[in-house]
């Protein structure tokens, strides 16, 4: 029986091949190449204790309805006076988001963004450009290792980060060799949806990686991120935890606030 991730990764084909019938290569191209410059993803990670991405998300493929009324712009202006570092967006339909929702983010605000969507074609990162995005997202469950690393070079020379995503060790080997600046490790199992953050602790046990690590999923608490923080991560992707309940930046803002300061957490 197929995963949610092959159907979705599936469906991801079809729709492609009906996006490059409307708007040919050479057009996104020239729109990539006329967006406004990038902002820089990694660096806004690092200049941050915590380092928060929050995350814009409509719905999950898993957990069906989150805040399906969103307003994408709203959400991304409480988010950035919140404390957010960087804001991801979903844009895919799955999650019912779109690249629109990643326009009407970057309209509003100044951070740097994160597309988050199922990547897997050079069409969707000059897309992703084009559209305001400074980051991409690449799941290593989903590629070989050689689009991954073309990808990424990809991502490198219109001047975006990529977000290189594992949830296991073989996953991680393949990050390791290709040396993104950052890889993410998903807590969530994107085949079978489970979730446990002891996920990032294990990958992380006993390495030292020279590219930042995001942590991503199942992040719910002040001492969920001071836990993976000693693990060695120095990012946090939260979404879900922040938007249940509909005020995602009073969610945001009780979660730093109930944080040690980083002169306590370092010492723990």
């Amino acid at each position: 029986m197929s995963s949610i991730l092959d159907r979705i990764f599936a469906a991801k084909r079809e729709e492609l091949d009906a996006v490059r019938r409307r708007v040919p290569l050479d057009e996104v191209r020239a729109r990539a190449a006329d967006a406004a410059a990038p902002r820089d993803f990694a660096a806004a990670l690092r200049s941050h204790r915590p380092a928060i991405i929050a995350e814009v998300k409509r719905a999950s493929p898993s957990k069906g309805d989150i805040l399906p009324d969103l307003d994408p712009a709203s959400v991304a202006r409480e988010y950035a006076r919140a404390g957010a570092a960087c804001i991801s967006v979903l844009t895919d339909r799955h999650f019912k988001g779109s690249l629109e929702d990643l326009r009407a983010v970057r309209a509003a605000v100044t951070l740097p963004l994160l597309r988050k969507d199922f990547i897997f074609d050079p069409y969707q990162v000059y897309e992703a450009r084009a559209a305001g995005a400074d980051c991409i997202l690449l799941i290593a469950a989903m590629l070989p290792e050689s689009a991954v690393a073309d990808l990424n070079a990809l991502a490198r020379e219109l001047r975006i980060a990529a977000l290189v995503e594992v949830h296991n060790s073989d996953e991680l080997d393949v990050a390791i060799r290709i040396s993104p600046g950052l890889i993410g490790i998903n807590n969530r199992d994107l085949h079978t949806f489970v979730t446990d953050i002891t996920v990032t602790e294990k990958l992380l046990a006993g390495r030292k990686l020279s590219s930042l690590v995001v942590s991503e999923s199942g992040i719910d608490s002040p001492s969920d991120i001071v836990r993976l923080d000693r693990a060695g991560a120095g990012g946090f992707l939260i979404g879900e935890s922040l938007l249940r309940g509909g005020i995602p930046a009073a969610r945001l803002s009780e979660l730093i606030g109930a944080l040690p300061a980083p002169e306590a957490a370092a010492s723990r």
